[in-house]
């Protein structure tokens, strides 16, 4: 265990606001304890002599000895002053009970920020508050006011609610599923889930990570700490929240402003978490991440007696990236000797209706030899012909002997219950439904390709950081939080590649611009530049393919317009641009905007005037490594316009997925740059160029 030792391994835990009032939390707390705990409890109430006929103490300072944990139940106004008591005494760990906090509006607010500055004070390592407390079955520990403990097992649970967590312990103990550590996280004031899956990443008798979070404190941090951990633990997690009502509904419970669902998204993702929508998810996939070995390959051999669920099962196989197994000749002619006439060979395997245990186990066992296979479904219905108890013992031989997974669908009632049982003692799960057998055996893909991915660094690249403080300050310093195209210099700052301009004031200056950026054709682009008109095709503010005759008249045509839009608009002057051959370009956008709790996110996708008819972008958080920003070009659906869709040159990749690095660390950098987008960036074969750019900042940040 690392630093939360004493918090899942005390020897002495006390109990402030303990009672044997029946009905109360600190009645409940203080039974659960003395009836279950390895270690000592210790009551503190100053209006008892004796709690459930244990000694009790008026504070907890004056508790003799060493105390590892102190619960604390009392009412929320005096909660912090106990909590005050606790770090006096020299108590490192506390479990706060009490409601009262964030969650209860703005003076809850002020209660928790001056919790947490007690915390802070005496380096405690603080539960909740607005907990329903801890468990941990290594030591007997029920420091909670539910009803149920739960029984031991390799499963650590964590929950920003109480009442999921009642509601999992009652469902698991019918199904015997077991766990090592439970907390409900509460408000999180100190800790957080990134501290506990650090926390259970290093527990050996933790073999999965589980959790329901309604949203992430500190979203870098959660990634660096998964990362850490989901190479050797896997961590499954359900995140509610994910509609906008839903969002709203966590914020109201927890105090919890709820990031976009994009940032977590992407952050999962790069955290290498395994995200599921609903709880049977979440149990399927712990059950065999913790008890089934990771497939080698993706194909996948179903054992059955019945033809129709088969098919049903190698249809849920084809919703899923694993695939039906391709026997050799080999398997083909060993099954054809081992099954009657009537049986299928091919994959489904159907052993027929009337097999016995002896047919069907022979069949598993030359489908899990196969060199082809990489795991099995072993699919039954219940025939007078066939014991699901002889089945279950055969098939946790067969995968011990072999080492491949296997999920196992016994579609039946009572008739299949010690035969699950067989099953689950063995790591072997089991399912009515074979579409869940699926897509548990999919779960395990899906870990190893998390296993298999290594995190590189991000690149550093040398840029001019001086310079682009300077242009985010002058922006501020005209009193504005928003810049267009004046703001090109920042990108050329960061190495992001733009068309030569220049941004002017006067129609003389514009002709004298035009001749020293205009290309091969001659010709310019012209853009309004105001900070108050963002979206200048609207009104008219762009003018492509402007003759060196025509920039002086365009000038003055491109500024009135302006003011005929909005009379009292700032207008900076008018930036004169290059203008590019876009014959084999692709118009593509990379953009930033700043998540509550995963800070910058970078997107990339097609730009112009598809970002917002074809929605077809990819997120990631910042700062995105070289492999991210290329896994960002590969995962949009218009990816094959990029490489040579019908006949047309590929352009230049590497230079999109260093542009993505380059702006990545911008905004990185900046923490002022709330929004940025550049759209379009234009690609060729040739490399890049960033055309247009809009950002907006938050002055108080430079």
């Amino acid at each position: 265990m690392g630093r939360l030792a004493s918090l899942f391994a005390p020897d002495r835990v006390a109990v402030i606001g303990a009672t044997d009032r029946s009905g109360s939390v600190g009645h409940a707390i203080t039974s659960n304890l003395r009836d279950e705990f390895s270690g000592s409890v210790v009551p503190v109430n100053p209006n008892a002599g004796t709690v459930l006929g244990l000694d009790c103490y008026d504070d907890v300072q004056s508790v003799p000895g060493t105390v590892d944990v102190a619960i604390v139940v009392v009412p929320a106004d005096i909660a912090v002053d106990a909590v005050t008591d606790c770090g006096e005494a020299g108590i490192d760990t506390v479990v706060v009970i009490t409601a009262g906090f964030s969650e209860a509006g703005s003076e809850g607010a002020a209660r928790e920020r001056e919790l947490r500055a007690v915390a802070e004070e005496y380096d405690l390592d603080l539960v909740g508050p607005n907990s329903l407390g801890v468990m941990s079955t290594a030591v007997g520990m029920n420091a909670t006011f539910g009803p149920e403990s739960a029984q031991p097992g390799p499963i650590s649970f964590m929950s920003q609610s109480g009442a999921f967590i009642t509601a999992v312990l009652d469902w698991a103990n019918d199904r015997d599923i077991g766990f090592r550590d439970v907390v409900s996280l509460g408000n999180k004031a100190v800790l957080d889930e990134s501290d506990f899956v650090a926390e259970w990443g290093d527990d050996p008798e933790t073999d999965v990570i589980l959790g329901y979070l309604e949203g992430i404190a500190d979203g870098p941090s959660f990634i660096e700490a998964a990362r850490e951990v989901t190479d050797d633990t896997p961590i499954v997690l359900v995140k509610s929240g994910r509609t906008e009502a839903g969002a709203s509904a966590a914020a109201s419970h927890t105090g919890t402003m709820a990031g976009s669902e994009r940032a977590y998204e992407a952050g999962f993702d790069q955290a290498g978490v395994v995200r599921v929508d609903t709880v049977q998810e979440l149990f399927d996939y712990a059950g065999i991440l913790s008890g089934q070995p990771l497939p080698e390959n993706d194909s996948v051999a179903v054992v059955t007696n019945a033809g129709g669920p088969g098919v049903m099962t190698t249809d849920a196989i084809g919703d899923t990236a694993l695939s039906m197994a391709s026997f050799t000749d080999g398997t083909l002619d060993a099954l054809g000797e081992a099954l009657p006439d009537g049986a299928n060979i091919y994959n489904p395997i159907d052993v027929i209706g009337d097999a016995d245990t002896e047919r069907f186990a022979e069949a598993i066992d030359i489908a899990l030899g196969d060199p082809n296979v990489g795991a099995a479904v072993v699919l039954a219905c219940p025939t007078a012909t066939l014991s699901f108890e002889e089945l279950a013992a055969a098939t946790v031989e067969l995968q011990d002997e072999h080492g491949l997974p296997v999920a196992a669908s016994l579609m039946g009632g009572d008739s299949t219950r010690a035969a699950r049982a067989m099953l689950s003692e063995a790591g072997i799960p089991t399912y009515f439904d074979p579409a869940r057998a699926v897509d548990s055996l999919d779960v395990l893909r899906e870990y190893r390709e998390i296993q298999a991915c290594e995190y590189a660094a991000p690149t550093t690249f040398d840029v001019d950081r001086e310079r682009a403080r300077e242009i985010l300050r002058a922006a501020a310093d005209r009193n504005t939080n928003r810049l267009g195209v004046e703001a090109m210099d920042l990108l050329d700052a960061y190495g992001i590649p733009t068309p030569d301009g220049e941004v002017v004031d006067s129609p003389d200056a514009a002709r004298e611009a035009a001749e020293r950026v205009a290309g091969d054709a001659g010709e310019v682009v012209m853009k309004i530049v105001s900070p108050d008109i963002l979206h200048k095709s609207d009104i008219g503010g762009v003018e492509v393919g402007v003759t060196p005759e025509a920039v002086r008249d365009t000038y003055e045509d491109l500024v009135a317009r302006a003011r005929n839009y909005q009379s009292d608009a700032r207008v900076l002057g008018v930036q004169v641009q290059e203008q590019l051959p876009l014959d084999d370009a692709t118009e593509t956008i990379v953009g930033t905007n700043r998540d509550p709790q995963f800070g910058p996110l970078v997107l990339f996708g097609l730009g112009g005037i598809f970002v917002e008819v074809l929605e077809d972008t990819t997120v990631r958080v910042a700062p995105v490594s070289e492999s991210e920003a290329a896994s960002m070009v590969d995962d949009i659906e218009s990816a094959p316009l990029l490489r040579g869709a019908r006949g047309r040159e590929p352009v230049a990749e590497d230079a999109i997925v260093e542009t993505i690095q380059r702006l990545s660390q911008l905004v990185t950098d900046f923490p002022a740059i709330l929004e940025l987008d550049i759209n379009p960036l234009v690609a060729t074969p040739d490399g890049v160029r960033a055309v247009d750019v809009r950002l907006t900042i938050d002055k108080e940040e430079l």
